[in-house]
């Protein structure tokens, strides 16, 4: 155990959050997500028991959002709902990343065969407890730093 470090953040997703680079992204799933084929070759972990909410908060405490994407978070649109529709897990999830400092229009809902294509680009994915389908985020990494000088 680390002071300050959320609990859940093992030492394997520490690992694999601190290797991202700047705009790699990483998914969080649900634990119905098709990781293993459409993370062929990528480091998948799993985050059995955990709630989606929970791992967000927990990887959002460390993972700085990129900031010069226009979406740097997105999930998956329920199929077959109206546009704007959001589960209640999604809602949680996204108000997690509100409260945060996010802005509403930073987050994109994607359609579900859209969203397996940026998986595949992915860096990585995590594979919640999760069990509500549709709660499934991909989140784009920023950096950390100084201010360029002059």
């Amino acid at each position: 155990m680390l002071k300050g470090i959320d609990p859940v953040l093992s030492p394997e997703l520490l690992k694999l959050l601190a290797e991202m680079g700047h705009d790699d992204a990483i998914v969080l799933a649900d634990a119905n997500f098709t990781a293993m084929s459409l993370g062929a070759g990528k480091p998948v972990l799993r985050l059995p028991g955990v709630s989606m909410v929970r791992a967000l908060k927990a990887v959002s405490s460390v993972l700085p959002l990129a900031q010069d994407v226009t979406h740097p978070v997105a999930f998956m649109h329920v199929c077959g709902s109206e546009a704007g529709y959001r589960s209640a897990v999604q809602r949680e999830a996204l108000a997690v990343l509100t409260d945060d400092g996010l802005r509403e229009e930073q987050i994109e809902p994607v359609e579900r065969y859209a969203f397996y294509d940026r998986v595949r680009a992915a860096y990585a994915i995590v594979v919640t407890g999760e069990c509500q389908p549709w709660s499934n985020f991909l989140l784009r990494k920023g950096v950390l730093g100084e201010a360029l000088r002059p």
